[in-house]
């Protein structure tokens, strides 16, 4: 008994011995021959992606879709770059000419008239060309510059702004924030909308019916086209409403909050040929001042500032205006304010007819005034 009991333990080591044996030299063993024989590294695999191409191109885009709108003009738009000893500004402009003619807006390249800067015309293709000014409309807000010795120039398809009715789709090209060949579109949202141009500071007689958009304007998109579904120019964007320093109306600061406003083509036009022909531009005038200060209903003939309410001579004084008199109709079209009234005349051009309806002393009167010129310069 005592010897059983006595080598009992004996037993019990060496079980557990070989059993820490058996697990270990497992281990170990499998250590090695891991270390030995490797498992072989998967064959790498050629994986093709998609489906088979087609033998015809996929996407086919359609004439008046935005691309082909895009895909035509975007040849003709120019950036334009001022740079004066004080600073400098971007904006855009339209190749018109073969012969290196462009049109943009005034305040674009204003700077460079006025302070003697350096103007540049940055190509699509990013050649940078120095430009001339060729002469500019402050009324209307437009100008007309020149590069020359550049070849292989595509004009831009005018088209007609008379043509236009509210919800027809446009695209505005051009370089907002310096960003060339920049895309937007939208539609025609009203026409015949008075707005002052470009950077005037409450002149009235500097307003332009404008073509209003809610395709992305801004800051440099000024001179830009504004095309139609055919890739036809029906307008220069010339200015944004911008919540920005409580303006109501700007042409450089802010940000597009769906309201922008472009020079009709048909406008634009007429003054660009007259500027590369003569230098300047002419336009239609009846020979009044507007009182801007008037709340009434109509446009009151009178000057708040002092001096002649109507020139003598003038248009309005042979038809038989006085100041005093407020215009309630022009042509049959109601008017409500001066500027609407201002761009009845701007639509116009000198020679033409225009018959007013106007109240003096609480009676309503009709007169035919022929339309005068004047100089823009």
């Amino acid at each position: 008994m005592s010897d059983h009991r006595g080598t009992s333990p004996g037993w019990a080591v060496l079980a557990i011995t070989t059993s820490l044996a058996a697990v270990l030299g497992g281990a170990i063993s499998g250590l090695i021959v891991h270390h030995r024989d490797p498992a072989p590294a998967p064959a790498p695999r050629s994986v093709s992606l998609g489906g088979a191409a087609s033998a015809t191109p996929v996407v086919q885009r359609p004439a008046g879709s935005i691309a082909a709108v895009a895909a035509k003009i975007l040849p003709s738009v120019v950036s334009i770059e001022v740079k004066t000893s004080s600073g400098g500004d971007t904006g855009s402009g339209i190749v018109i000419s073969t012969d290196g003619y462009i049109l943009t807006n005034n305040h674009v390249v204003s700077a460079a008239a006025d302070g003697g800067g350096k103007l540049s015309v940055i190509f699509p293709e990013k050649k940078v060309v120095r430009a001339v000014i060729v002469g500019r409309d402050k009324v209307s807000d437009l100008a007309v510059v020149r590069v020359q010795d550049v070849h292989g120039l595509q004009a831009a398809v005018l088209g007609s702004s008379a043509s236009l009715a509210v919800g027809d789709a446009v695209v505005a090209v051009g370089s907002p924030l310096g960003l060339a060949g920049t895309v937007t579109s939208g539609i025609v949202s009203a026409l015949d909308r008075p707005v002052e141009a470009g950077d005037t500071t409450g002149d009235t007689n500097d307003v332009i019916d404008a073509i209003q958009t809610d395709a992305a304007i801004n800051p440099g998109n000024s001179g830009g086209p504004l095309v139609n579904a055919a890739g036809e120019v029906i307008g220069i964007n010339s200015a944004i409403a911008t919540l920005s320093a409580g303006q109501a109306f700007d042409s450089g600061q802010g940000g597009n909050i769906g309201l922008g406003f472009a020079i009709p083509i048909d406008q634009a036009k007429r003054i660009a040929q007259q500027i590369i022909k003569n230098g300047y531009s002419t336009h239609a005038i009846i020979g009044v001042s507007l009182d801007a200060t008037y709340t009434g209903h109509g446009a009151r003939i009178g000057n708040p500032r002092g001096g002649e309410a109507v020139v003598p001579g003038g248009p309005a004084d042979t038809a038989g205006l006085h100041a005093g008199d407020v215009v309630v109709r022009a042509d049959g079209q109601l008017v409500t304010t001066a500027d609407e009234l201002i761009v009845e005349i701007r639509q116009r051009v000198p020679g033409q007819q225009l018959t007013l309806i106007y109240v003096r002393d609480g009676n309503h009167h009709t007169a035919v005034v022929t339309l005068g010129s004047a100089r823009s310069d």
